[in-house]
Parts: structure tokens; sequence; C-alpha cells
């Protein structure tokens, strides 16, 4: 299916523009969309160092259709709990959940679909085994199911709102008050297409954060989810002020480092969908989450 993305902003590169726009699609797939002719704007084919202005339409045409035969592949997983109907895995920044737009390999569902014997088909083949997802570049905890049972289940529960999923983030600014509700309705940005927006007419969102530990620019925050938009804690928090600390679409301008938003799925909890116990598991940050930590303890962020 075609793409169109109406660019508002001041002037960036394309490609640097879309490698932030378009999670699913690595920079070296994105090279060649435009090596074939495929990313157009107002009309006319650009090289990837075409300028982007304000108002500026781009058009990205599909690929030919692509085999719902997801590859399996060998990908190393972080198991952390695994029985005959779910898998809670810890996720890497940087690991697309399921295959989408311009990113048929290196995901999560290919390193699933090699470690399972079977997954849940109740949403296809592509997103096998697959009731919730985390953002890219953001790491932590998600479930996927073996079957059909503990798919429904599941997503029952995420919908009943009974699901425990707590995040970590550093966010920019320092936080006064210790615990804040952000009810908030999100919805598709009108002015592109790739980015989520508070907006009037959304759907309902309701994210609940703590304070842990403030510096002198930022505060590390936990963030409880009532609801599970898309983007939504990157939304919300960046709509109060606060926005997550490398987030290259909600974030400032001049993003920090190159590993995307500092957020973490650090907890998850549901009950078991055969034995209808509640479980929960917990799973610490990544070592670059905490090194980032200690720097902006020695103000190395502050300059």
């Amino acid at each position: 299916m075609q793409m169109e993305i109406k660019f508002s902003g001041t002037s960036e590169r394309i490609d640097k523009y879309l490698a932030n726009a378009i999670e699913e699609v690595t920079r070296s797939e994105l090279k060649n969309y435009f090596t074939d002719g495929l990313i157009s704007v107002n009309g006319k084919l650009v090289k990837p160092s075409y300028t982007l202005n304000e108002g500026d339409l781009i058009v990205i045409e599909p690929r030919e259709v692509v085999s719902l035969d997801i590859e399996k592949e060998d990908i190393p997983l972080d198991v952390v709990y695994e029985d005959s109907d779910v898998i809670v895995v810890n996720k890497p920044s940087g690991m697309v959940v399921h295959p989408a737009f311009g990113h048929y390999q290196g995901t999560l569902v290919n390193a699933l679909m090699h470690h399972c014997d079977d997954l849940s088909g109740i949403n296809g083949v592509i997103r096998a085994g697959i009731v919730h997802r985390i953002d890219k570049d953001t790491s932590g905890l998600l479930v996927a199911c073996k079957n059909d049972l503990a798919h429904k289940s599941l997503s029952k529960q995420l919908k009943d709102k009974t699901t425990t999923r707590k995040y970590i983030a550093i966010v920019c600014g320092q936080i006064p008050h210790n615990l804040g509700k952000i009810n908030a309705p999100i919805g598709r940005d009108e002015n592109n297409r790739q980015k989520m927006a508070v907006i009037s007419g959304g759907k309902p969102a309701v994210t609940h954060f703590k304070v842990l530990e403030r510096f002198k620019k930022y505060t590390l925050v936990e963030c409880t989810l009532e609801t599970g938009r898309t983007h939504q804690i990157r939304v919300h928090m960046s709509y109060i002020g606060y926005p997550v600390l490398g987030d290259p679409l909600y974030g400032p301008r001049k993003v920090y480092g190159n590993t995307g938003q500092f957020l973490h799925a650090k907890t998850l909890g549901f009950v078991h969908p055969r034995t209808n116990e509640y479980i929960e598991f917990s799973k610490d940050a990544p070592d670059v989450f905490y090194e980032t930590i200690e720097e902006i303890k020695k103000g190395f962020l502050d300059k």
C-alpha cells in the first residue's frame, strides 16, 4: 500500500527524516527504496540528500508483494519465562516486534518462529503470537502466545486493563511533583502520520508516573500504563513538557545518543491463561541506561 507523509517542520534531509519517522525500516533498506525510485516528493523522484521543506508531500511506493512465509531466523532471545502456552522475552532496543513495511527480517517474530514449535495464529503469520507491542527502540518485557487459547485470554486482559505494565524512563527536565496521572486522548498526528499526538477525538489514554530520582536537568520516572496506545508514554511525557531522553520523534530536536529513547518495559504481569494464577516478571534496563544516568549525575549532559 502506498504511504503518504506531509512534512511539517524546518529544513531536513529526507533520508534522515524518514529513518526517524519510520521505525520499521533500516537505513540500508531505506537506501534501496531511493535507489529503486520508490520515493518521491511533490510528484518528483528525489535523492537521499534532498532537503525537505514545510508542506512537502512525500510518497513512498510499495515494493512487490512479499510472501507471507515469514522466515525463521536463529536470533538469540533473552527468555525470561516459557511454558507450553506463553513465552516472556526481554526485547533489546533496536529490534522490531513483527515484520512490517520495509522490514521482513530480524524481527522478534522471526526469532520466535525459530525458537518455538508453534505460535498463535489469530493475528496472521506476520504477527504470529503477538498480542501487544513495544517500540523498536524501547527495550524490555513482552509476552507472546503459543496457542489461540492463550492469545484470547491475554487479549481480553489487555482490553480489560487488568495486566501490569510498568516502564522506567529518563525524561528531560526536573519534574517537581512526585506522582502524576496523564489522562489525554491519543490519535494520529494530522500533520505527520508517522507520529501520534494528543488530539480531540483520539482514543482514551491514561499513564501514571512516579518520580524515582531527580537530577539537575533530568528525571528518572516509573510509568504505569492503564491503556496501551501507540507511543503512549513517549507522547504523554512530551505532552506535559518532559519528553523521553533520546526520543527522535517527540524529544528535543538535538537527540542524545544513538540508541533511541531511554525507555524500558521493566515489569509485566498477567493472569496465566491456563492456571488462572497471576504471574509477574521484572527485568532491569540495559547497561547503557544506567551508564547514561551516571553521565547525568556527573553533569556531562548539562552542557
